[in-house]
């Protein structure tokens, strides 16, 4: 569960971790009452779980109360990424002298985490890494030992840091343990002109499995969900829209991801993608389609499946009925693999629906898919 930035600003400013002031809204009016509190001068910001905000307008500067109203005006609605802006933050602007970059992440390879942490803040750290891999420091943590006052002091040694940061490493730990997360980040951490060291954005990503222990989130969290994954939800399925043309939908997560890099690599961009999980009756594929195609920005869609205990024949009957009770108007690619999958194949060849056809391996289903998105 990825929580909103104002989300995790509220949480570093609970553990003890410096942030500007700011507050959050959902109307034009309330950013302008903000804005007065605040002192006039603000930055607004969309509250979105994706990046890229400010290359796609989601970040503007206001001068006074009137001008907050007008910039949260322009950025409530805005689509960023295939995730709807439903609020904003209000904060006051810091006069920044130095930016840096600190996190902490599960590495799944291990089952430990590791401090990632540079001097170069306020960019991608994808792109600090992959231009400039010395200066980006990946410190291995000990789950049991966690980051202590000396541990921190190690990690801003590594990355460039000023030994003022280690306090906030500290607290940062603290922000992951207690709230059962799988990600901390502070991207910029700054310095300020009058050598502050304020948090200006963050990002945290909680644990799904510990849900139960991080319900205070979910009130807010389903009163601005994306509706199409709001809808999949409702379904009992897993859906996350992203700003391309090819839907997505697969069975289990690994596959679903792997498709996502195939149709990329042959040009196309994935939209919104589906995981259907173990089973693909009739319902669950009339279901899944329903969601997938409900979104405008899909110009095809690609459904590949490997049938395991779940028989592809059975998927196949469910993809057929699907078909006749969703009516689809985009076209469809079907690849389907693994247990019976020549009968699959065969019940999707009898039913012959015009705006369905089959490949017969991932990469041919990717390309197939993406020559429609683009003639579409």
């Amino acid at each position: 569960m990825d929580l909103y930035e104002h989300q995790a600003r509220h949480l570093f400013e609970e553990h003890g971790i410096p942030v500007p002031r700011a507050e959050v809204t959902d109307s034009p009016g309330g950013a302008r009452a903000i804005a007065r509190r605040l002192g006039g001068r603000v930055v607004v910001k969309a509250q979105v779980r994706t990046g890229g905000r400010g290359k796609a307008g989601g970040i503007g500067f206001a001068a006074d109360p009137a001008a907050a109203e007008l910039t949260a005006r322009r950025i409530l609605g805005m689509d960023i990424k295939g995730h709807r802006v439903g609020a904003v933050t209000l904060a006051e602007p810091v006069d920044v002298a130095e930016e840096f970059y600190v996190s902490y992440v599960l590495d799944r390879t291990t089952g430990g985490f590791v401090a990632i942490a540079s001097a170069q803040g306020g960019m991608e750290i994808e792109e600090v890494a992959a231009t400039r891999p010395e200066a980006v420091a990946r410190i291995p943590v000990d789950r049991a030992e966690g980051v202590s006052s000396a541990k921190a002091a190690k990690i801003a040694h590594a990355a460039w840091l000023p030994p003022q940061t280690a306090d906030v490493l500290v607290r940062l730990w603290q922000v992951l343990v207690r709230e059962d997360a799988l990600l901390v980040e502070v991207n910029p951490l700054v310095r300020t002109a009058r050598g502050r060291i304020l948090a200006l954005d963050g990002k945290v990503t909680v644990d799904d499995n510990a849900r139960f222990r991080q319900a205070r989130w979910g009130g807010w969290d389903a009163e601005h969900q994306d509706p199409l994954e709001a809808a999949a939800a409702d379904r009992g399925l897993t859906c996350v829209r992203l700003d391309g043309e090819v839907g997505v939908i697969g069975n289990g997560a690994g596959l679903v991801m792997s498709t996502l890099d195939v149709v990329a690599g042959c040009g196309a961009r994935p939209a919104t993608f589906l995981d259907i999980g173990g089973g693909a009756s009739a319902r669950v594929m009339a279901d899944g389609l329903s969601v997938v195609l409900g979104d405008p920005a899909v110009k095809s869609v690609l459904v590949n499946v490997f049938g395991g205990i779940t028989a592809c024949d059975a998927v196949a009957e469910g993809i057929v009925a699907a078909v006749d009770t969703v009516r689809p108007t985009k076209p469809l690619v079907v690849r389907l693999d693994g247990n019976n999958a020549a009968r699959g194949r065969a019940v999707l060849g009898e039913r012959a629906h015009p705006l369905a056809e089959q490949a017969t391996t991932m990469d041919a289903a990717a390309r197939r898919a993406a020559e429609l998105a683009h003639t579409a």
